[in-house]
């Protein structure tokens, strides 16, 4: 929004403002001051502008429009075109001012304060912006009603949707607001924005939103911008990384006054988009080495933790088998231990050997697997489990087998039950390990 003459300066403009005056001569400050802000603050090329004008040159330096284009001091980018009303000319004419001036400030003032009054008594319905998108719309369609087809193309989405697409796109947006009871908005629509050279232009170089300001949508953008008449244009872009206006366009213009001032107001701030461009293309290659970056990272993190666990689970798996192989060493160990123990109880528990004249008793020869031979006398009266727990008693005799006899050949029973005499005699065969066979012979 262009600021107002009276605003103060900042302390590099007013040196430049004394700097021109004493170059130029000029003892008019508020005119030096104008011709540096048609300059944007050059004060070479104001200068030099001057020097031209004293000698009947004409300026080539950015020559002034048709129109009064102001400059805010304290954003040299942000332009403000204003349209100047007629003043009275003539004694007739300042007669009439003169007249009618009483009867318009009072008219003014009362509807000033009538519409204040009534803003109490019944609040402005536009106040509430309930469909945003359907007002845009809605005035799209009444647009196109009066004016027909042929417009730039209308952004069909709300304001802060434009202001986002504008933003990611890096594009210039120009907003229009529509105000209906406007004496000129109907000359302005007819012969302005719906000229051939105008939309053009428009849908070429920028995204452009409109809405009338008789909508909830409008009104509340109109509060934003606070524009002073209609027509209305604003040029909005992103600058020092907001969404930012930096031209602002109000009162009747002409096609061609239209075109100039919006590519005079573009060409003003195009470093700031290139720079916005730059910026975001650094940030974009920057996300996507740091992406690229996280994603190597977690690729070698994962390939350490997948190392960290095959290691755990070979140290789980190595530290598992010796366990188990401790586990099955104390395990023999305990089993060879009580077989021992066993063997000797079983020794222990065995009956004395009877002697060689008792005519009751028999001798046994044992094989047993490690070809060794064993033999002892049994009563005919003792069973078959005391032959087998002498024979388990024995360091040469596994832990388990079985006796077979040689002829005729079978499995004694070694079950703890009484057996009858033995009326066999035969050698003594070992079919493997676990087999010891004898014979049964009378003494």
């Amino acid at each position: 929004m262009a600021a107002p003459e009276e605003q103060e300066l900042s302390q590099t403009q007013t040196e430049k403002l004394l700097q021109f005056q004493d170059l130029t001569g000029l003892e008019s400050m508020d005119q030096c001051r104008r011709t540096l802000e048609q300059h944007n603050w050059n004060i070479e090329a104001a200068v030099q502008d001057r020097l031209n004008e004293q000698e009947g040159v004409p300026s080539v330096f950015n020559p002034p429009p048709t129109r009064p284009l102001q400059v805010n001091t304290t954003d040299h980018r942000v332009y403000s075109y204003i349209v100047s009303r007629p003043q009275p000319r003539g004694l007739l004419g300042w007669s009439y001012y003169l007249i009618i001036l009483p009867f318009r400030f009072t008219y003014y003032t009362l509807l000033d304060i009538f519409r204040f009054a009534l803003r109490f008594i019944r609040p402005d319905p536009r106040g509430r912006v309930t469909d945003p998108v359907g007002d845009v719309m809605s005035f799209i369609h009444s647009f196109e009603e009066k004016y027909g087809r042929s417009h730039p193309v209308f952004y069909q989405g709300t304001y802060s949707q434009a202001l986002n697409d504008a933003k990611r796109e890096l594009r210039y947006l120009l907003v229009y607001l529509h105000g209906e009871d406007h004496q000129d908005t109907d000359e302005f629509c007819r012969t302005t924005l719906c000229s051939e050279e105008a939309l053009t232009f428009i849908n070429t170089r920028m995204l452009f939103w409109a809405c009338s300001t008789s909508k909830p949508e409008g009104y509340r953008v109109s509060q934003a911008l606070r524009e002073n008449t209609y027509p209305f244009l604003a040029m909005i872009m992103l600058k020092d990384r907001k969404m930012t206006v930096v031209g602002r366009l109000e009162g009747l213009i002409q096609p061609e006054d239209l075109i100039n001032q919006l590519t005079f107001i573009m060409e003003a701030n195009q470093t700031y988009l290139m720079s916005e461009r730059l910026e975001r293309e650094e940030r974009n290659q920057t996300q996507v080495l740091r992406q690229q970056q996280d994603e190597a990272y977690l690729a070698s993190l994962r390939a350490d933790q997948e190392k960290d666990r095959k290691k755990r689970e070979e140290q789980e798996q190595k530290r598992q088998e010796e366990e188990n192989a401790r586990q099955s060493i104390l395990a023999e160990e305990r089993r060879r231990r009580t077989l021992e123990e066993e063997k000797e109880r079983k020794s222990e528990c065995l009956p004395p050997e009877p002697p060689l004249d008792d005519p009751d008793s028999v001798k046994i020869v044992f094989k047993l697997p490690n070809d060794t031979r064993v033999e002892r006398r049994f009563l005919f009266s003792q069973s078959l489990t005391e032959i087998h727990d002498f024979l388990f008693s024995l360091k040469e005799t596994p832990e388990k087998f079985q006796i077979v006899t040689n002829f005729p050949r079978r499995v004694l029973p070694c079950l703890p039950t009484t057996c009858g005499p033995f009326l066999c005699t035969s050698h003594v065969i070992v079919d493997d390990a676990r087999h010891i066979s004898g014979i049964c012979s009378y003494d």
